[in-house]
């Protein structure tokens, strides 16, 4: 048996475990109680992030904008994926600010962005936090390694350390966003739903 693939599982395990910590089980419970407080508010997600975080991010939100366990109404949340508007803005503002603008163009107070970054170092994601803020959003970090520059910008944040390459620390992230949404949907579909002045209203 190839040693290389037995500690491959075995990091990937080790990946995993680490949302049974309580720092993780935390985080997981806050920002599902956040992400399910915006949208009874009215409010919807933005989430960014790069390359397979961008990935995560656009399956982050088609579990809300469809449905994840529960046959329930959609949840407004938008991946900053869209290619035509990366590559308009990376053409002509620079990489730098494909999410920063996505949040101009789409963020309100009472939104919330939610950002992946493994390095917590991508300039893209940084810009995306400042504009948020600028906006009065909450802002949510899902980070790796030491967290990077990113590390306390945010509003709350979560950093899966002790890998060195992304791929470990991506598995966490999407584990803990399924958790995650398991939880919203708990939260707001635990009693039977009716929708009222587009908010959505859980009645017990």
């Amino acid at each position: 048996m190839s040693r290389s693939l037995v500690q491959g599982v075995e990091d990937a395990i080790r990946a995993i475990s680490f949302l049974k910590k309580e720092e993780s089980l935390r985080f997981m419970e806050t920002c599902a109680a956040w992400i399910a407080d915006c949208f009874q508010k009215g409010g919807k997600l933005l989430i960014a992030g790069n390359g397979g975080s961008l990935c995560d991010a656009m399956h982050f939100a088609e579990e809300l904008t469809g449905q994840f366990r529960k046959a329930r109404p959609a949840l407004p949340a938008i991946a900053l994926a869209d290619p035509s508007h990366l590559t308009c803005v990376g053409n002509d503002m620079g990489f730098s600010s494909v999410f920063s603008r996505g949040v101009e163009a789409f963020g309100k107070k009472g939104d919330l962005l939610i950002s992946l970054t493994t390095s917590g170092n991508s300039l893209n994601i940084l810009a995306a936090v400042e504009s948020a803020r600028h906006r009065e959003m909450k802002t949510i970090s899902f980070l790796g390694k030491e967290g990077g520059k990113m590390k306390g910008l945010s509003d709350l944040e979560w950093i899966v350390p002790g890998f060195v390459f992304s791929d470990r620390i991506q598995e966490a992230h999407m584990t803990a966003i399924h958790l995650i949404i398991e939880q919203v949907e708990e939260r707001l579909f635990s009693g039977k739903i009716r929708l009222t002045d587009e908010r959505l209203v859980s009645v017990w």
